[in-house]
């Protein structure tokens, strides 16, 4: 079992920044691919970002990459999402999640997710 609580949303102006942490509790953190997703008014949860557990490979949407980065750091139990020059449409709640074996994309396959964390960017 992993617990995640994530932390760090808040309001931003356009072109602000943002760092969120997720805090994992358990003992198989280290064993998990993390992810980030977000979920805006009205519109399906979409994928973000993700790492592998040993955080030797990282994984972004075309909508953030270049401006997002996902670092995780296992000592702490932590995944991490900077996030640079933010825009209105990254107004969303952010979820961190959780699962085993292999990276995927796809939001149906993690296992474990956070309560999320509201993310808006004012214009």
């Amino acid at each position: 079992q992993v617990q995640l609580v994530e932390s760090g949303g808040g309001l931003v102006q356009a072109g602000g920044s943002l760092r969120l942490s997720c805090a994992a509790s358990g003992r198989t953190f280290s064993r998990c691919v993390m992810g980030w997703f977000r979920q805006a008014p009205g519109k399906e949860r979409e994928f973000v970002a993700a790492i592998t557990q040993s955080g030797g490979s990282t994984y972004y949407a075309d909508s953030v990459k270049g401006r997002f980065t996902i670092s995780r750091d296992n000592a702490k139990n932590t995944v991490y999402l900077q996030m640079y020059s933010l825009k209105p449409e990254d107004t969303a709640v952010y979820y961190c999640a959780a699962k085993t074996l292999y990276y995927t994309s796809e939001s149906a396959a993690y296992e474990y997710w956070g309560q999320g964390t509201q993310v808006t960017v004012s214009s």
